[in-house]
């Protein structure tokens, strides 16, 4: 596993109940602030093996990305679950929830 990798993994487990980050706001933690694409292959390769809560990644815009009707919904519903406000158009308020670590 590369150091990127590694890096992406700790982030995401430490995203806090209740808050978002974004791909490229994950990417930019770990160091390569062009990588959104590779976080979101890394969430998507091993979620299931690290137990990642991948419910709290969204895209730049505060949407949700995935395309999957089930997963779409699983995502809307583990958000609110946790305090989280979707919108009907699966925006997520990046003001109110996303997380700010120090970038």
């Amino acid at each position: 596993m590369t150091p990127f990798t590694e890096k992406v993994i700790e982030i995401i487990k430490n995203i806090p109940v209740g808050k978002v980050m974004t791909y490229g706001q994950i990417a930019r933690t770990a160091g390569n602030p062009r990588a959104a694409r590779q976080v979101a292959r890394i969430l998507h390769s091993m979620s299931k093996k690290h137990r990642l809560p991948w419910h709290r990644v969204i895209n730049g815009k505060g949407l949700i990305s995935i395309k999957d009707d089930e997963l779409y919904n699983e995502q809307i519903m583990n958000l609110e679950i946790e305090g989280v406000k979707v919108r009907e158009n699966g925006r997520v308020d990046l003001e109110k929830y996303q997380v700010k670590f120090d970038e």
